[in-house]
């Protein structure tokens, strides 16, 4: 399973942009204890990249109890990561800096899933944005 998107992934996620924020699902199954390790040091190392894209962590942690999922479907760990848009996530992959790192997290996966998300109208407008 790839753990990296392709160009055509972002050529995808581009063609999409309503020029609104976006929020990342990650789903991450690591490659053992090492693979955790790894992916710990991209996360540190990853810091800087994602103030300078203004992008926020909403949520990470480990998983836990799979109430309902089909087969196969097992995580060790998500994140949820806001970015101002499409292109402010863009321009934090295509650093240089950001790209001396990301072997780390490449190393560390043995699956991810990356989900870009819209928000429901309905559920934006109960929170008053």
């Amino acid at each position: 399973m790839a753990v990296d998107p392709t160009p055509e992934d972002i050529r995808r996620l581009l063609a999409e942009d309503d020029g609104g924020p976006l929020v990342m699902l990650n789903l991450l199954r690591f490659a053992g204890e090492q693979g955790r390790a790894s992916y710990e040091r991209y996360a540190a190392a990853a810091a800087p990249a994602l103030r300078k894209a203004g992008a926020t962590v909403l949520y990470a942690g480990d998983c836990s109890t799979t109430l309902v999922a089909p087969e196969g479907h097992a995580w060790d760990a998500l994140l949820v990561v806001r970015y101002p848009s499409r292109q402010a996530f863009l321009e934090m992959i295509k650093d240089p800096g950001y790209q001396a790192i990301t072997h780390l997290r490449t190393e560390g996966l043995q699956a991810a899933v990356l989900e870009a998300t819209r928000p429901w109208p309905q559920a934006t407008a109960a929170a008053g944005q």
